[in-house]
């Protein structure tokens, strides 16, 4: 047994999530952040678990949803970063939105105060030293340039970049409700979690012109080829790629009743969600941008109900980081050029923020396990968590690996008597999704007996 110090580098939720969970199995950790030592282009504080994207966790429905399935396995295991998501909720319909303050304080203030958790404030430039024995590098989308060029020459790879992207923020005090309402769509969670901003044939086709036309961020020679992640694209991407994509995405009208003129369905639907707990805020759901500031108050402006909003943070993008999981990780996370290191979080190609908690919340208790002398042994494939720990660790395809979601697809088909009803019909639908989720709550309350009880 080990109990020298394992280092974590980065301060986001899945290096939170690792310290805390290392900490947890009795293993002393050094928690390394840069800021504000030095900035990133995406962060406004230095807090550390900051939300630089979106508020949402997203679907908390842990009964027909992969991700509330995920959200559900994290709880039962202990995690940092569901419990103060959870302590800071805001309404989201059926979704875990959090107050992003709120939340990162709860998450900063635990960590804090968990006395086998150092938290050293300042940048790790290279490679780290040689006596660091054990290190998680969980340093997400924005690691910094000079960790990133020692991980490519390290590693071979030419391209360890995609770009994501953040999405504007108004006033709630700024929006027209006598245009404007409150509902969630099918009347989900608490029936009006969000406001819903209408528009007509007419609107839609001349809010479309206006965001392809737009003045938008102009990348460096260096950046032309680095791809999108498909799962965050910039609103105006999605218009360039048709005239119906909004319509059947973020814009989608359905599930929706306009109460100023009941009778007139509207073309397209702009939804804002609530962003801090107080309800003073809320984000353009979907509205990602690389748009310039300019063109953003101007074009966002053309959205009903906005006309006169103030934008307390407009939107903005930046790069991503992450490996090619497969091909450079082992089945424990570690490099296979050094394995004294591990990589955690959004860098190892999950995409999603309880997806990067998720995986910082595994690496932590494989490099625990490790340091004490014990195996630890991974969930199964059939649930959330083992469905994303596979994925990674070489489920996915190294030619075509680019960031995921936790989703069913990503888990075992069902046993033809978990997947059929009495009559022997295959289960489809909700039906089916409701089948996946009660097989991995199952065996994940078998694997959890297996798991040390120092390790809970």
């Amino acid at each position: 047994m080990n109990t020298d110090s394992i280092h974590v580098i980065g301060g986001g939720l899945a290096g939170c999530e690792a310290a805390w969970q290392i900490a947890r199995a009795g293993v002393p950790v050094v928690l390394h952040e840069m800021r504000p030592e030095r900035r990133t282009d995406a962060h406004q504080t230095d807090t550390l678990a900051e939300l630089v994207c979106s508020n949402s966790f997203r679907s908390d429905d842990a009964d027909h949803n992969a991700v509330g399935v995920l959200h559900q396995e994290m709880r039962r295991l202990g995690s940092v970063i569901l419990a103060c998501g959870d302590a800071h909720k805001v309404p989201a319909g059926g979704a875990l939105a959090v107050d992003r303050e709120g939340f990162s304080l709860a998450v900063q203030t635990a960590i804090e105060n968990e006395p086998l958790i150092q938290i050293e404030r300042s940048e790790v430039d290279g490679l780290p030293p040689e006596d660091w024995s054990s290190v998680i590098i969980a340093t997400g989308p924005l690691t910094s340039p000079a960790l990133t060029t020692a991980i490519a020459k390290l590693t071979g790879e030419d391209s360890l970049a995609f770009f994501d992207a953040i999405a504007p923020i108004v006033t709630k005090d700024s929006v027209d409700f006598d245009i404007a309402w409150f509902q969630s769509r099918y009347d989900k969670g608490e029936g009006s979690d969000y406001i819903n901003c209408p528009m007509t044939k007419e609107q839609y086709d001349a809010f479309l012109d206006a965001l392809i036309a737009g003045e938008k961020t102009v990348f460096k020679d260096w950046e032309k080829d680095t791809p999108y992640f498909e799962g965050c694209l910039p609103i105006e991407v999605m218009a360039e790629r048709g005239q119906e994509t909004l319509r059947y995405g973020p814009m989608k009208p359905v599930g929706l009743t306009n109460p100023h003129a009941p009778e007139k369905k509207p073309w397209a639907i702009v939804q804002l969600r609530q962003d801090n707990a107080l309800g003073t805020l809320y984000n353009l759901v979907g509205f990602q941008t690389k748009l310039k500031y300019g063109a953003q108050n101007e074009v966002f402006r053309m959205i009903p109900g906005l006309e006169k909003a103030e934008f307390v943070r407009l939107g903005g993008i930046h790069r991503n980081t992450f490996l090619n999981a497969p091909r450079l990780l082992d089945r424990s996370f570690r490099l296979k050029a050094m394995p004294r290191l591990r990589f955690a979080g959004q860098i190892t190609g999950c995409e999603g923020y309880v997806e990067s908690a998720a995986i910082g919340l595994l690496v932590g208790r494989i490099a625990a396990a490790e340091r004490l002398g014990d195996t630890f042994a991974t969930p199964p494939q059939t649930t959330a968590l083992g469905a994303l720990y596979e994925h990674i660790t070489g489920g996915a395809r190294e030619t075509t690996y680019q960031p995921m979601n936790v989703n069913f697809g990503l888990f075992p088909d069902l046993l033809p008597a978990e997947g059929r009803k009495e009559n022997g019909r295959k289960l489809k639908g909700r039906d089916r999704k409701h089948a996946y989720a009660v097989r991995a709550a199952r065996d994940l309350e078998t694997w959890l007996g297996t798991v040390p009880r120092a390790a809970e």
